[in-house]
């Protein structure tokens, strides 16, 4: 299909008729009824810009209803002249300048400048027109960022053509061929939250991802996927896949494909989308509810914020919870398909057994998650896949059996199952103990290249970045440094000693709306001076789905997301405050845990690891830069000396993040 309703010359825009440009419009619109308010609404944009274009009737192109496919929106109209891309977004009707309008089309710009190949080179200028708004004049600038996109254009259906005069008189170039644009190729990587939306709305993991010779193709791992489904279904037995891949690779985003590509109801099959991290789970779950709602109105049908919860419900559960349904009897899962994301975060015996016991009155239970959850998908006669969705060096909770368990459980109780890994489960990264050779003892195993993800998608600036945070925390400083130089012109790390440089920073580079946020380690007790209190326990749904407006949300830089809180989702922009729990030594990282009221330092080696952890989380959030924070503590705080933060402040700096 087509990405716009309609594109042409503005030569021979100007000579159809409003009725034929409208006529073309409505045969591109496929899928939903025209209300009535949208085509009075472009025939209004249409004699808008068939007047304010007379002056460039012999050059340049017009596109009506441009698809910007990672928002799920469309850019109303979009003008070519003399190489200068400008992004328009109508108000009709409208008297003011709404925040929301300025950001949307703020982000249509961004979206093009940063995923539209053929967009990349171009001066980008997003006009928002309230038709109706009195205004004196129109301010025209580029921000501060320096990629040729300027800062969104206020104006009205007057003043409209004198602004594209003055852009042009000022950054004109080059004419380009409207249809060579229109045809570059597009090449998003959206958030988990925007990819949900769009793979629940079905639309394919190739119209949402990067396709790009330097990234991992997600659609051949999908592919991969649903072979061993159709194999098991075929061949009626049980299957078992890991899926393996860095910090923010997409293997949540292949997770969603996969499961939504197993929702066929019509024809017996379905999926079920498990998660035991319970942040991610009410975000998406909030998300598509929310998404849902939106999308039935502009069809004209209505439905309930209950309604649409209860729905996506189904799709996306709590392994928890899910666990939980089939304690009772010995009944198969509805779903023959079971996709379990960060499954190096299901629980071990100990913890399992010790929660039954306590929560849930079940004494004595047999059972670690990995195996109990196998042994659900057992109960089918027929066939059952499991995928498994690995993270590496991302285990942060008490308990967590890290991907070990999963195998001891094949070994031990599923000898018949089918299992199929990513080469890299046997990095020591990825597991542990015996279980990295018992798995080569297991009766049917293959290994696939396509289950391992290695490049991180999650920071489309930066493919680098999960190996430099691991050089970073393995105290590898000059190898950091190096991963560094590849990513300091596109991502930038900048460091500094204070908090409200830091925000001002966030504030500076957050456009449109993109979403900037504050993160601490759980751990972080004596930010509390800061105005950041870890023991205040952030609401993840509001966090990062509510507004600028809200005081809750991630905006606002007043609430601080964890470890817990955030692992799983990202942000555009990080401000990561670094407190003394996790100090850098030459003897190596020494961590603490604040008790009453002293540090304390941890001796356990599992607790060091989820601390190191909880900082490999953090440090991975971000999509396309952060600052980090290292307070400069205080003497008369016995508790914040400045000794606890100068060595981390000095090692950082050596690996040569700007200092701000």
């Amino acid at each position: 299909m087509k990405p716009y309703y309609y594109h042409n010359t503005i030569s021979h825009f100007l000579k159809s008729s409003t009725k034929e440009v409208i006529g073309s419009m409505v045969e591109g619109d496929v899928g939903f009824t025209i209300q009535s308010t949208q085509i009075d609404a472009w025939k209004a944009q249409v004699q808008i810009l068939k007047e304010v274009l007379n002056h460039y009737k012999h050059k340049g192109h017009i596109f009506f209803e441009f698809s910007i496919p990672r928002m799920g929106r469309r850019v109303d109209a979009v003008l070519i002249i003399n190489g200068v891309l400008f992004i328009l977004e109508f108000k009709v009707g409208e008297f003011e300048f709404l925040t929301s309008a300025r950001d949307q089309v703020w982000d249509y710009a961004l979206d093009l400048k940063n995923f539209h190949e053929t967009s990349h080179q171009l001066v980008i200028a997003p006009i928002l027109v309230a038709t109706e708004a009195n205004l004196s004049s129109s301010t025209i600038e580029f921000d501060k960022h320096d990629d040729q996109v300027l800062v969104p254009i206020n104006t009205n259906t007057k003043q409209l053509g004198e602004v594209i005069r003055s852009i042009l008189d000022s950054y004109s170039f080059n004419d380009i061929d409207g249809f060579h644009w229109a045809a570059g190729r597009y090449s998003p990587t959206p958030t988990i939250i925007e990819a949900a939306m769009a793979l629940y709305n079905k639309h394919s993991v190739q119209d949402i991802s990067r396709n790009d010779a330097a990234a991992i193709n997600l659609s051949r791992t999908s592919l991969a996927i649903e072979r061993i489904i159709q194999r098991a279904e075929k061949n009626k037995e049980k299957a078992i896949c890991f899926v393996t891949g860095v910090p923010g690779a997409g293997k949540t985003l292949v997770g969603l494909n996969v499961a939504t590509r197993q929702m066929d109801k019509e024809n017996g099959k379905s999926s079920v989308f498990l998660s035991g991290n319970g942040p991610l789970v009410a975000v998406l779950r909030e998300a598509l509810a929310l998404d849902m709602i939106k999308r039935k109105k502009t069809l004209g049908e209505a439905t309930t914020k209950g309604k649409a919860r209860r729905e996506v419900k189904v799709f996306i559960q709590n392994v928890h919870h899910f666990r939980d349904a089939y304690l009772s009897d010995n009944k198969p899962p509805y779903d023959h398909v079971a996709i379990f994301d960060e499954a190096q975060r299901a629980w071990n015996l100990q913890q399992t057994a010790g929660f039954m016991k306590q929560k849930r009155k079940v004494s004595s239970f047999p059972f670690s998650e990995p195996e109990f959850l196998i042994s659900c998908l057992e109960r089918h006669d027929d066939w059952a896949v499991v995928v498994c969705l690995v993270g590496g060096g991302q285990e942060i909770h008490k308990g967590e059996a890290g991907i070990s368990e999963w195998i001891y459980s094949l070994n031990r109780s599923f000898p018949k199952w089918k299992v199929y890994i990513s080469p890299k489960l046997t990095d020591a990264e990825y597991a542990s103990g015996d279980a990295l050779s018992l798995i080569r003892k297991h009766k049917d195993v293959s290994y696939l290249e396509d289950l391992h993800l290695s490049v991180s998608l999650r920071s489309f600036r930066a493919e680098h970045l999960s190996a430099l945070v691991k050089a970073l925390l393995d105290l590898e400083a000059e190898e950091a440094l190096q991963y560094y130089k590849k990513i300091k012109n596109n991502y930038p790390i900048v460091l500094t000693r204070n908090l409200q440089k830091a925000k001002s920073w966030l504030k500076m580079k957050a456009r449109g709306s993109e979403r900037c946020g504050m993160v601490v380690s759980s751990q972080a007790y004596r930010l509390k001076p800061h105005a950041l209190d870890v023991r205040v326990k952030v609401d993840p749904v509001h966090y990062f789905l509510y507004g600028k407006d809200d005081v809750r949300s991630s905006y606002y830089l007043e609430d601080a997301a964890t470890e817990f809180q955030i692992q799983g989702l990202e942000l555009d922009w990080v401000g990561l405050v670094w407190d003394g729990d996790f100090r850098y030594s030459k003897e190596g990282w020494k961590p603490f845990s604040f008790k009453g009221s002293n540090w304390q330092h941890i001796r356990k080696e599992e607790r060091k690891l989820y601390l190191k952890n909880a900082y490999r989380v953090l440090l991975t959030r971000a999509r396309q830069g952060m600052v980090i924070v290292v307070p400069e503590g205080s003497e008369d705080d016995e508790t914040r000396q400045p000794d606890f933060y100068n060595g981390t402040y000095d090692y950082l700096r050596k690996i040569g993040f700007e200092i701000i």
